[in-house]
């Protein structure tokens, strides 16, 4: 059975909710919790990429400056004045304020990116400066995409050495991230461990056709989208990918599983429904993974005790008897990872909004940020309070 012990950090996609999974990440650096592995799908697989193969020896302080530059990005089109951190009203509205007041800054941020695009990360397909290089751009009706991510992987470049994700490659982290094949709907899995992760992989597993991004051919013939389209926490993959040794999860939680209180209006009713679409639904491959572990243990013992009473004589017997310990035993070298602990950090929503995953504004990010730091490090405080009750 496995005996060693690996951190693993688990990404869901969502947007500029990404920013807490920054946090999240700051967090378990300042708390000198080295990770072993971080999996993600969506924006989650930029701040994972960002993480295992970032460039200099501060991954944490590289992630975050990438999400204040995603921020800057928003602030640069005719918008700008509503993304600034000193827009007059809805960056000082007192908390008495109606909900609808403290949710306008969201909807205008979201309507600017849509209509004016990020330079950080994707422009509009209608951009004048695509009068040139699109054969299609006066035939909407063949259009596929609306949006360009592309710029990504120029804002990418000033913080991940690929280098560093390919097998051999001494990456901080080993990086798993997923995705679909449009034609096949089967889930793509890039791990460094494996293959050159390029950028061409990160527009991939962000290309959420949703968002209008285009589909990404990763390799001859395979198109990709998005791997939330799947499954939004790539857990099941992570497992899959590393199914040796033990595992200890933390699993950042975008969309919340649970709420206090049923939906107010038709908004929170389809924000509700998104929240469920996109939350975590690995309790199942968890439980799983118990089951099996509780398994192998079982036939080991079974083993063990019929071994100890096992007295034929007759060879052929004996041998049966053996293979079946030997397959056991390759099952258990092949499969015997047990998951030591899950722990959940999950977002807060005290003002639920459809348009929060598209909301860039600076003070958003910074708050996403701290947010994810605060969460974590109560997460860590619990963990370290259970130990030194089993100690006592």
């Amino acid at each position: 059975m496995a005996n060693s012990l690996e951190n693993v950090l688990v990404l869901q996609g969502g947007g500029s909710l990404g920013a807490f999974g920054c946090g999240v990440f700051k967090a378990l650096v300042n708390n000198n919790i080295k990770l072993d592995i971080v999996a993600g799908t969506s924006i989650g697989s930029l701040n994972a990429a960002i993480i295992a193969g970032s460039k200099g020896d501060h991954p944490e302080q590289n992630l975050e400056q990438f999400w204040l530059e995603l921020a800057d990005g928003n602030n640069t089109n005719i918008c700008s004045g509503i993304n600034s951190p000193n827009f007059p009203f809805f960056e000082q509205v007192p908390p008495e304020f109606p909900l609808t007041l403290l949710r306008a800054k969201s909807i205008l941020s979201f309507y600017c990116s849509a209509f004016y695009g990020n330079e950080k990360v994707f422009e509009p397909r209608w951009s004048l400066a695509n009068y040139f290089k699109d054969p299609q751009y006066f035939s909407p009706d063949k259009w596929t995409y609306l949006y360009d991510h592309s710029p990504l992987i120029k804002t990418l470049e000033k913080y991940i050495d690929y280098n560093k994700l390919q097998p051999n490659g001494k990456p901080n982290s080993r990086l798993v991230m997923t995705a679909v094949n449009v034609l096949t709907s089967e889930p793509l899995v890039f791990d460094s461990t494996r293959q050159q992760i390029t950028s061409k992989h990160l527009l991939a597993t962000t290309a959420y056709p949703s968002y209008y991004f285009p589909w990404i051919e990763v390799e001859k013939g395979v198109y990709a989208w998005d791997g939330s389209l799947l499954s939004n926490t790539p857990f099941r993959e992570m497992i899959e990918a590393s199914p040796i040794k033990n595992k200890k999860v933390f699993l950042v939680e975008n969309y919340p599983k649970s709420v206090e209180n049923l939906p107010s209006n038709l908004q929170e009713v389809q924000h509700r429904a998104r929240d469920i679409i996109f939350s975590d639904k690995t309790l199942h491959n968890i439980h799983m993974s118990k089951t099996m572990t509780y398994q192998l243990k079982l036939i080991n013992d079974l083993y063990k005790m019929l071994k100890d009473h096992f007295k034929s004589d007759d060879k052929e017997e004996l041998k049966k008897f053996e293979n079946i310990y030997a397959r056991y035993k390759k099952v258990s070298e092949d499969r015997g990872a047990e998951i030591k602990g899950v722990y959940y950090i999950t977002r807060d929503e005290p003002f639920p909004s459809l348009y929060e995953n598209a909301d860039f504004s600076l003070n958003t990010i910074k708050g996403s940020i701290r947010d994810g730091e605060q969460k974590t490090n109560k997460v860590l405080k619990v963990i370290k309070s259970e130990r030194k009750k089993k100690r006592n």
